[in-house]
């Protein structure tokens, strides 16, 4: 496991603080879901070298592609301090970003590798660690207001990739759309006003290695993403 400085995870929590002025970031001590504050305090008594708070967005906000995942794991986002990193799912998330040009660098599961995004911005449905991975639906409608800044915040903002069920439904509650009207299945695209919504499965370590989600069914919905907003340019 990659060990995380104690002036990282300083840096990591001071730039959380500053943005929870915004509505797009909860507060590094949110209280807002008593189970999910429980649970970080907890963490935090265990691994006090950890990011052990809410994570904030990842990339510029003035991005064309948002990218909404279900929470930060235990052991990746958590520990880390950034979305999707430390765990399998960011392994194949950031390796497909860098092939179709949302991502340039090296990802080395840290927050300091020096990886960039381009033109692309990661966020998720929950910002807190939820216990056993699974946010409760009362948490996940508590923290829509964060996401639905995110949305707010991102003026060109023209493509959302939804990871997953959960990122799905959420995302719809968030841009106003029945959940009839975009139905979830991998690969589907919705039109939500100027914004198309992409669908994909979850990229975790169950679904690949259960053949549920494969490197190339992943890639086909970024290639798909690619050269839609490149056609709009």
């Amino acid at each position: 496991m990659t060990t995380i400085s104690k002036t990282e995870i300083a840096a990591a929590r001071g730039a959380n603080a500053a943005a929870a002025v915004t509505a797009t970031e909860p507060a590094a001590n949110c209280p807002l879901c008593p189970r999910l504050a429980a649970f970080r305090q907890e963490s935090r008594e265990r691994q006090p070298g950890w990011f052990n708070a809410p994570v904030p967005s990842f990339g510029s906000a003035d991005a064309a592609l948002l990218i909404v995942g279900l929470a930060p794991g235990l052991q990746g986002a958590n520990r880390t301090g950034r979305p999707f990193t430390g765990d399998y799912a960011g392994d194949l998330l950031y390796a497909t970003l860098i092939d179709y040009g949302f991502a340039r660098g090296e990802y080395k599961a840290r927050p300091d590798d020096g990886l960039t995004l381009v033109d692309c911005r990661i966020s998720n449905a929950v910002r807190c660690v939820p216990p056993q991975n699974k946010p409760l639906p009362a948490e996940i409608n508590t923290c829509r207001q964060f996401l639905s800044g995110v949305f707010g915040a991102m003026p060109r903002l023209r493509a959302v990739v939804l990871l997953g069920r959960i990122a799905h439904d959420t995302t719809i509650k968030a841009v106003g759309l029945r959940a009839s009207q975009a139905p979830f299945g991998h690969g589907a695209v919705h039109q939500a006003g100027t914004l198309k919504l992409y669908d994909s499965y979850h990229c975790s370590r169950y679904n690949t290695n259960t053949g549920v989600l494969t490197p190339k069914m992943f890639g086909d919905v970024f290639a798909k993403v690619r050269a839609d907003l490149d056609a709009g340019k």
